[in-house]
């Protein structure tokens, strides 16, 4: 498939000023228990950077990333993504938003599977995901993220993310808020990365 036509199937995909390479942006107002985390004082989701900034206000990106959801439904949406992302070093899944469904998450473990010279990061605060990290590509890093603020990641997953108050293990916020050459995110090795509250 064309990269061409590939991306009108995806309907394109986000560059982070932040990050290496690619990333794929839904809207977070569809986050599963994104959106009832959202509700709780002292949770990661109450204050949610996906729902704030460029992300509110330039109504194009939100509409995008609706096109984008409903894009998943397109009958060829595993073959253009793979077309796409194959091109990239370095690919993280959802800027914005979460894993939709069990669907969701298969078609992304196929999408890693076509392409294995990625290095792929999933973060999620889909508890359910670990009933099924057995059928987890290598290629793929998921990362449970711990719902609120200042606890600490669950040692139960095999890698994990916390929102911290002080004392991130992420460099960015010293590195101009990029990721210049650290990866610890796509490495497996790395069991829990903290990242300051934003």
């Amino acid at each position: 498939m064309k990269v061409k036509e590939a991306i009108k199937i995806t309907e394109g995909f986000t560059r982070t000023s932040k990050m290496p390479g690619l990333s794929y942006s839904l809207p977070a107002w569809e986050c599963k228990t994104g959106s009832k985390l959202r509700k709780v004082k002292g949770s990661v989701c109450a204050s949610c950077y996906a729902l704030k900034g460029n992300y509110t206000r330039y109504p194009a990106i939100k509409a995008a990333q609706y096109r984008r959801l409903e894009a998943m439904k397109h009958p060829d949406w595993v073959t253009a993504m793979a077309a796409v992302i194959k091109r990239q070093k370095w690919f993280r899944w959802h800027d914005a938003g979460d894993v939709q469904s069990l669907e969701h998450l298969n078609n992304i473990y196929k999408i890693c599977e076509a392409t294995p010279d990625t290095r792929h990061w999933l973060p999620t605060r889909e508890a359910w995901i670990k009933d099924h990290l057995t059928d987890k590509p290598n290629n793929l890093v998921i990362r449970f993220s711990a719902p609120m603020v200042n606890q600490r990641a669950p040692e139960s997953w095999p890698n994990s993310s916390e929102v911290v108050s002080s004392g991130a293990s992420c460099p960015s916020a010293k590195q101009g808020n990029q990721c210049l050459d650290c990866r610890a995110c796509w490495d497996a090795t790395i069991k829990t990365i903290s990242y300051g509250k934003h």
